[in-house]
C-alpha cells in the first residue's frame, strides 16, 4: 500500500488541538501522513510553488483547511491558485459560495431551496432598500455578505433607522447592500452537519432574553434537539448544491409561511466544545470518521 501525504491547517482553540491530534492519528492507520500547521499566511508562492513551511503545497496529495476564525485575504488568495493543483478540503469554488450570503442564497432559490426573501442593490440605490422594506412589511435585516458569527447584522423596522444607518455605511468602502426579509420564528434554529453527503448530527441555538440573533458570539446558546427528516433532507440537498463536502447548514422554521428556510450555510462547522460534549453533544467521533473516509478516497483517486 503505497503511502500517501496531506497537508493541515486546524483551529486549535476549544478543543480543535485534541480533534487534530485524533484526525491524524486515523489518517496514519490508513497510511495516510499528515503534515499539520500548514497556515498559508507563512507561505510565500515564487516560480510554480507555492512554499509553506518548507513544503511544497503542489507535491501534496491533498489540502485540509478547517480554520475559520484565521482566515485572510492572503490566504484564500493563495488557496484559490493551490486547488488548481491538488484537491482541497472544501474545494475553493464550494468555499467561496459558502463565504457569501448572496451566492449562497441565490444559487439555494435557484435549485428550489427555501431561504429567506433577499435583495442585492447598488450602494446608491436607496430607494429600491426603501421599497423592499415597505413591502416587506417594514422589518428587513441587512447583512454583510461575507460576515459570520452575527456580526455586522442590523434589523432595519423603519425609514428613519435607515436613513440613520445610511452615513456609517457609506463612511465604508461597501460597494452594494445585501438585505433579508425579517423573519418571525421562536428564536431557535437548527445547525445541521453533513460530511460527504452524510447526516452527522443536529443541535440547535438559542438567541438570548430580548434579542433576536442565534449565533453564540452574539449571545446565544447552545441547546440539544432532534432533527426531522425534512430538516435533514433538506441540509442535504442545500450542501450537495453549494459542492461542499463539510457543511453545517443553519435553519429556522418561518411561523408565518408554515416552512423551514435555510439561512446560511458555513464551510468549517466546529466540533463539539468539551464542554458541549459535556451536555450531551456527542458527534465528534462520527464526524472524524467520516472526514477521515472522505479524506481516503479523495487522495487515491487522485
Amino acid at each position: 500500500m503505497s503511502t500517501h501525504k496531506i497537508g493541515m491547517w486546524m483551529y486549535q482553540n476549544s478543543g480543535g488541538d485534541r480533534i487534530q491530534k485524533e484526525l491524524i492519528d486515523t489518517l496514519r492507520e490508513r497510511d495516510i501522513i499528515t503534515i499539520p500547521d500548514l497556515n498559508l499566511r507563512e507561505a510565500t508562492a515564487k516560480n510554480g510553488e507555492i512554499n509553506c513551511r518548507g513544503t511544497v503545497m503542489e507535491e501534496l496529495d491533498l489540502f485540509f483547511s478547517y480554520n475559520a476564525g484565521e482566515q485572510t485575504q492572503y490566504q484564500v488568495y493563495l488557496y484559490e491558485m493551490l486547488n488548481h493543483f491538488i484537491p482541497t478540503i472544501n474545494s475553493y469554488e464550494a468555499f467561496n459560495i459558502s463565504e457569501d450570503k448572496f451566492k449562497t442564497a441565490q444559487l439555494l432559490k435557484r435549485n428550489g431551496i427555501n431561504t429567506a426573501d433577499y435583495m442585492l442593490c447598488h450602494r446608491d440605490d436607496v430607494g429600491s432598500l426603501k421599497d423592499i422594506l415597505r413591502e416587506w412589511g417594514g422589518k428587513i435585516v441587512y447583512k454583510p455578505t461575507d460576515g459570520w458569527g452575527g456580526m455586522g447584522l442590523v434589523k432595519i423596522e423603519n425609514e428613519a433607522t435607515l436613513d440613520m444607518l445610511m452615513p456609517f455605511l457609506n463612511q465604508t468602502d461597501i460597494r452594494y447592500f445585501y438585505v433579508e426579509r425579517f423573519i418571525k420564528y421562536d428564536n431557535t434554529d437548527f445547525r445541521i452537519d453533513i460530511v460527504d453527503g452524510e447526516f452527522v448530527s443536529c443541535y440547535g441555538r438559542q438567541a438570548p432574553k430580548d434579542n433576536w440573533k442565534t449565533n453564540v458570539t452574539s449571545g446565544g446558546s447552545v441547546i440539544l434537539r432532534e432533527a426531522n427528516d425534512e430538516v435533514v433532507e433538506i441540509a442535504k440537498k442545500a450542501t450537495k448544491i453549494a459542492g461542499l463536502d463539510i457543511a453545517g447548514v443553519d435553519l429556522i422554521y418561518d411561523e408565518e409561511r408554515e416552512e423551514y428556510v435555510v439561512l446560511e450555510i458555513n464551510g468549517i462547522p466546529a466540533f463539539a466544545t468539551p464542554e458541549q460534549e459535556k451536555m450531551g453533544l456527542e458527534f465528534n467521533a462520527k464526524k472524524i470518521q467520516l472526514i477521515v473516509d472522505l479524506i481516503d478516497r479523495k487522495v487515491k483517486q487522485g
